[in-house]
């Protein structure tokens, strides 16, 4: 098969070329704890999208650092028991899927809810005042303040507080979660399931923000990456701080908070993909310890991967069947 990356073999047994911090869980334990401490303040607004078998509402709510994180949030509109939860992440530097995409999972008998990541394309704000180079993209906003001002590091805890708060909504079952998403989406996904421990099923699709230094290695400037090599041409050309660069970011490595994971897990990857190199996407997946499975597309890249929504919606339905923890493997 076509390789541009590792051979399959080979990714299998990958490990990463990433740092993790000696401190990565006490860190996110007391991240969780600032995000618990939060009032959030959650507001409901009926949507003016409407339909007979859902109820469609605009849903704010504080999240840490005080910025005001927006999400679409959907429910039968008849609910008689208690009923599974979902949340959905979109890609990067774009916005939650329409109401439509939604509907599907409302029609099953599902609560979903989809973010908007803070200060990017949707209604969700980014109030963080941040030292030094915001030029290009996200991964590096607030990397000269530290790792506790990674903007990342909000948005992780963007997820799990949604999590938390669509558990305190009527007829919901807070022991039947699961979360999914594309890219950056399918990053987040899996960094819900980090934090959340009640996260049951986490299906991911190609997820971003795995394995810094491999991505940049393999060509981060014709990819989804290109922010951290051009962090290096006009904050550090000499390199002389690049361990310090990559220890940071380890912090809000998804590979790093793998282990903390107890869903059962879906991901899915095309061998071809050069915007997220399928090598930080195995380092990733071969650090989760819960059940899981992955799926192979080889001839395909980073784009729409046939038959995946089928699949998740399916994988998602175990949720409101109770079959959480059956055996997986990777294809």
């Amino acid at each position: 098969m076509p390789i541009t990356d590792m051979p399959l073999e080979q990714l299998k047994r990958y490990t990463g070329s990433s740092p993790c911090p000696k401190d990565i869980n006490a860190f996110w334990d007391e991240a969780i704890s600032e995000m618990k401490a939060v009032n959030a303040d959650v507001e409901l607004i009926p949507a003016n999208f409407t339909t007979g078998f859902a109820e469609c509402f605009h849903l704010y709510f504080n999240g840490v650092g005080g910025a005001r994180i927006y999400a679409k949030y959907a429910r039968p509109a008849k609910r008689h028991t208690q009923l599974p939860i979902l949340l959905n992440f979109h890609g990067y530097r774009l916005s939650s899927c329409d109401w439509t995409g939604l509907l599907p999972y409302a029609a099953e008998g599902f609560h979903i809810a989809a973010l908007d990541c803070r200060g990017q394309a949707g209604r969700s704000s980014d109030n963080a005042a941040v030292t030094g180079n915001t030029l290009d993209g996200h991964i590096i906003r607030g990397l000269a303040d530290g790792p506790a001002s990674l903007y990342f590091r909000s948005v992780f805890l963007d997820t799990a507080q949604l999590a938390h708060i669509l558990t305190t909504m009527p007829d919901t079952d807070a022991n039947r979660i699961g979360c999914f998403g594309a890219s950056q989406g399918g990053a987040l996904a899996l960094a819900c399931a980090a934090l959340e421990p009640r996260i049951k099923r986490a299906a991911a699709l190609y997820p971003f923000l795995c394995d810094y230094r491999r991505a940049w290695e393999v060509g981060a400037e014709s990819s989804a990456y290109s922010e951290i090599q051009n962090w290096f041409k006009t904050t550090d050309p000499l390199h002389e701080h690049e361990e310090e660069f990559f220890s940071t970011l380890g912090y809000i490595d998804v590979q790093n908070i793998a282990p903390r994971i107890q869903a059962r897990v879906l991901m899915m990857t095309g061998l071809m993909d050069t915007l997220c190199p399928p090598s930080t996407q195995f380092a990733t997946y071969g650090k989760i310890r819960s059940p899981k499975e992955m799926l192979v597309y080889p001839d395909y890249g980073h784009e729409d991967l046939r038959l995946s929504g089928d699949k998740i919606f399916e994988f998602m339905r175990g949720l409101k069947d109770g079959v959480f923890s059956e055996t997986a493997h990777t294809h």
